[in-house]
């Protein structure tokens, strides 16, 4: 526990491909989301799998681990009650009950330092579960 404090409190090395897939996502639309992983041996946050521009929600969810913690970005495209296309990033800190307690404490203390990098994130979600972050919470909370 000593280790997953000290790392957590000395903060957490962002790679540089976890902004660049992110900016890939926002500006070029060429990925629906990006998950990222700490690495506790580099003490550094990267990136464990980006989904394609065919990808949706549904894989995004397949894509984080029933018992370890990640970031996600997911770019939500959807239409409004004007009929105006619309495009909202959610920042999701996955935190689900069966991960360690030191992974829990590390992501938790280690997640403003990437979201520094991420700019341009509409709305912010923490998980535990994947009824917490369901589709019709991101749709409710994007309209």
């Amino acid at each position: 526990m000593a280790m997953a404090y000290k790392m957590a409190t000395e903060g957490m090395n962002v790679k540089e491909e976890c902004q660049r897939w992110f900016m890939e996502m926002k500006w070029k639309k060429v990925h629906r989301f990006v998950v990222y992983k700490i690495d506790e041996r580099s003490r550094a946050v990267l990136v464990d799998k980006v989904g394609g521009p065919g990808e949706g929600y549904d894989e995004l969810v397949a894509a984080l681990p029933t018992d370890d913690c990640r970031y996600a970005v997911f770019d939500f495209d959807f239409v409004t009650v004007d009929n105006c296309q619309k495009s909202k990033i959610f920042f999701i800190a996955w935190s689900p009950t069966a991960s360690r307690i030191r992974a829990k404490i590390l992501y938790a203390t280690s997640k403003q330092g990437l979201r520094r990098v991420l700019d341009g994130v509409h709305y912010e979600l923490q998980a535990t579960d994947s009824s917490e972050m369901g589709f019709d919470v991101i749709r409710g909370r994007a309209q």
